[in-house]
């Protein structure tokens, strides 16, 4: 039986409130980790207006006679306490950190947009309006973060102990192929999960760009006699797996994945620039080049997604029996 857009709409907005508890949880404590007073600052600033934005989600909700899912809460709550406890085990802990933050932005982003759409076809205006508000926010923030990758390899590079630039230079090395390997395995499973031509076509298009994202950081890797790193990339595939089974498990697939897939552009983004600034610092124009090369690629990829935002929300829709408006 078809649902109802405006039930639907009602379970997308409880999907953003998750999101925000999951980022308050990480938000509480991320600061003390940042490395550096910029990183820090963006963070402590953008707790005050994630805690708003849990307000307004929570109100929306009300409005509609709703609670937010205790369930929901709970996990993404764990999820974020979670993360960051990994980021404080890394060697430069900064950097990852950052790099999550920016891909966190990122699926913020995509999930009100998303929202914002869903509102607009079901003649909900209010629920567009601070769908976007909250939207321009998380864009803000992602443009303060974009400012903070030189402070974030510094901060790094001095935890981990900057002594041997060619070491670090081929840890970020493998830390992008480890990623390279899991964007195959999730770009892999996109396309037959996505619903929609056009969507399928970016997914396939940017597999193409990544298989030759991971051959060209394999050959720097051989160059500099480091190693892609199995362990790492294991573990990351692994990773993909389970956001694979994850998003199978949702019955709106395509729309989920569109804004996972954005959200992963933008950890790649966050890595590429990293890898790029050490590459510059261990005098290696050819390393550097090769980031900067598949960088543009990240972002072009990037903003195809975002410009497939309206064709997500259509087959999350239909995946509910709900006829596009």
């Amino acid at each position: 039986m078809p649902a109802d857009i405006h039930e639907q709409l009602t379970k997308y907005i409880a999907d953003a409130h998750a999101i925000e508890v999951q980022a308050i949880a990480q938000l509480e404590r991320a600061p003390d980790a940042a490395g550096f007073p910029a990183f820090e600052e963006a963070l402590r600033g953008h707790l005050a207006e994630t805690r708003r934005h849990e307000r307004l989600t929570r109100r929306l909700l009300e409005e509609r006679g709703e609670a937010p899912s205790r369930l929901k809460d709970l996990l993404m709550g764990i999820g974020g306490k979670g993360f960051l406890a990994f980021a404080r085990a890394m060697p430069d802990t900064p950097g990852k950190l950052l790099s999550h933050a920016l891909s966190y932005e990122a699926l913020e982003v995509a999930a009100y947009e998303l929202l914002a759409r869903t509102a607009d076809r079901a003649g909900e205006e209010p629920v567009a309006t601070t769908a976007l508000e909250i939207c321009g926010d998380e864009r803000a923030m992602a443009s303060r973060l974009e400012g903070c990758f030189d402070g974030a390899v510094e901060a790094s590079l001095r935890a981990a102990g900057a002594g041997d630039l060619g070491g670090r230079l081929r840890s970020y090395l493998a830390d992008a192929h480890a990623l390279e390997r899991q964007a195959i395995d999730l770009l892999g499973r996109a396309a037959s999960a996505s619903g929609d031509a056009a969507l399928d076509e970016v997914y396939e298009d940017h597999l193409v760009e990544t298989r030759e994202h991971a051959e060209l950081v394999k050959a720097r890797l051989d160059e500099l006699g480091g190693d892609t790193s199995g362990v790492k990339d294991a573990a990351m595939r692994v990773g993909a797996l389970n956001w694979s089974a994850f998003f199978a498990a949702q019955p709106d697939t395509g729309g989920k994945l569109a804004a996972f897939a954005y959200a992963f552009e933008h950890l790649e983004i966050g890595g590429y620039e990293q890898l790029r600034r050490v590459a510059e610092l261990a005098s290696d124009p050819e390393t550097a080049s090769t980031a900067e090369r598949i960088l543009a690629q990240e972002r072009a990829a990037a903003a195809r997604l975002e410009g497939r935002f309206d064709e997500a929300v259509t087959v999350a829709l239909a995946a509910h029996g709900i006829a596009a408006r």
